[in-house]
C-alpha cells in the first residue's frame, strides 16, 4: 500500500528494492477514492463506496488529519488547474523507482481523469511543497 497519505514503504521496502534492483508497484494509489475527493468531511459516505464499511486496512484513511491534508492538497491542485486525483497519480509518477501506477476506475470519466495525470510532471519545488503538506 502506497499513496500520499501512507508512505510507510519508504522506510524499509523501498530501500531494499532499490538495493536489489526491484521495481515497486503501488497498491491503493488513490487511497480507496479518498484522494479523488470522493469523501468529504462531515458528509455521508456514498452508498456502495469502498470506505462505507471499511475493512480494517482502510480504517486509517477517514481521519481528521487526512481530511486536513486533503483540504491542502485540493488547494494545491486547484491552483494548478488540476484535481487531487490527478495530483495523487502525478506524485506517484514522480518517484522513479515506481514501475507503474495501477489505479482502478469505475467509469470512463474516472479513467480519463486518471490518464490526465500522466501529463503532469511535478517539479522538485512542487514535490518539496507536497512533502510539507503530507
Amino acid at each position: 500500500r502506497y499513496h500520499m497519505l501512507d508512505r510507510n514503504i519508504e522506510r524499509e521496502q523501498v530501500p531494499c528494492c532499490l538495493a536489489n534492483d526491484i521495481g515497486v508497484i503501488p497498491w491503493g494509489p488513490l487511497a480507496s477514492g479518498f484522494l479523488t475527493g470522493k469523501y468529504q468531511r462531515g458528509q455521508a459516505i456514498p452508498a456502495g463506496a469502498r470506505l462505507a464499511n471499511p475493512w480494517p486496512i482502510y480504517r486509517d484513511i477517514l481521519t481528521e488529519a487526512n481530511f486536513d491534508k486533503l483540504a491542502k492538497l485540493e488547494i494545491f491542485a486547484k491552483e494548478r488547474g488540476r484535481s487531487v486525483g490527478e495530483l495523487a497519480i502525478a506524485w506517484l509518477l514522480a518517484h522513479p523507482w515506481l514501475g507503474s501506477v495501477i489505479a482502478g476506475a469505475m467509469s470512463t470519466e474516472q479513467l480519463a481523469e486518471n490518464t490526465k495525470a500522466a501529463g503532469w510532471k511535478l517539479s522538485a519545488g512542487e514535490m518539496d511543497e507536497l512533502d510539507k503538506i503530507i
